[in-house]
């Protein structure tokens, strides 16, 4: 799967190298026991389904620590993988291979659960229109990473940081007075980027729509007030439902008729997937 915009092979680089340099340090020194001319030969194992996500930061990882190892990978990002299949064929220095090991296979098994999650989310609600977004409740230096593998779990981007949407919640209409007066101050000072606003309420919802916002969420909506809610925008506005998703409540959220549902559980809640790393004897 092509990377988005917002992901560059820079960013790739800057990552992989603050994630090398955290794990290394001064220097392996467990590795410092194989003999330097040591070649092998390895496989990386899935121990669970999982959809694929990481092989750029993966081989980056290897390239970083040794640019001769050589990487042969089955599978690429986006593809459902079976359980004890074999990822990846690693060929080089143990020396090298076992410096990079960690950190490879943890921007994988992250990645992975990520799109994973998503994946599993959005079969849930494959029956409806909804689509499922995500949030800016990431990891720390991995947003635009764990945006990607949404993407690859078939999932939905919300926005990608403060910059490329405006947000009016509860907080920000207390201060500018009210969502009219927010929204007008955002359609000045931005005029060309979306604006969206966050209700608690159906007359809050009315007042949205009146002042025309680009998109509504419903926070922590009952499912009766989230169907009125949709007869009441009547298509006219795009509706994100928000808070208190999971695997319990989504299907009955998607089905009142919401365009979205937002998870800040994909992102933050993730289950890395069990991945193992074997040398050939």
């Amino acid at each position: 799967m092509p990377l988005p915009y917002y992901v560059t092979q820079a960013e790739i680089t800057q990552t992989v190298a603050d994630a090398l340099r955290e794990d290394i340090g001064s220097g392996d020194v467990t590795a410092d026991l194989i003999p330097e001319s040591t070649y092998s030969i390895a496989t990386v194992i899935t121990r669970e389904e999982m959809i694929l996500c990481g092989v750029d930061w993966f081989n980056e990882v290897f390239r970083q620590v040794d640019p001769s190892v050589k990487v042969t990978w089955y599978f690429k990002d986006k593809d459902q993988v079976p359980a004890n299949a074999t990822l990846c064929r690693i060929e080089g220095k143990a020396r090298s291979m076992l410096t990079a090991e960690r950190s490879g296979l943890n921007f994988v098994q992250t990645l992975s659960g990520t799109a994973t999650q998503t994946y599993q989310y959005v079969k849930m609600i494959a029956h409806t229109r909804c689509k499922v977004l995500d949030t800016r409740k990431t990891l720390p230096n991995l947003r635009n990473a764990q945006k990607y593998a949404v993407l690859c779990g078939g999932g939905s981007n919300h926005r990608i940081g403060l910059y490329d949407r405006v947000l009016i919640k509860e907080n920000h209409i207390i201060a500018a007075g009210s969502i009219t007066a927010a929204i007008q101050q955002a359609r000045r000072l931005h005029p060309a980027i979306p604006v969206e606003v966050e209700t608690e309420n159906l007359k809050e919802v009315a007042e949205a729509i009146e002042a025309q916002a680009d998109i509504i969420m419903v926070d922590d909506f009952n499912l009766a007030d989230m169907r009125e809610a949709v007869l009441v925008t009547n298509d006219r506005v795009p509706l994100e439902a928000s808070g208190g998703v999971n695997r319990d409540t989504i299907v009955n959220i998607a089905e009142t008729g919401v365009d979205f549902v937002s998870i800040g559980g994909i992102t933050k809640h993730l289950k890395a997937i069990d991945l193992s790393m074997r040398f050939q004897s």
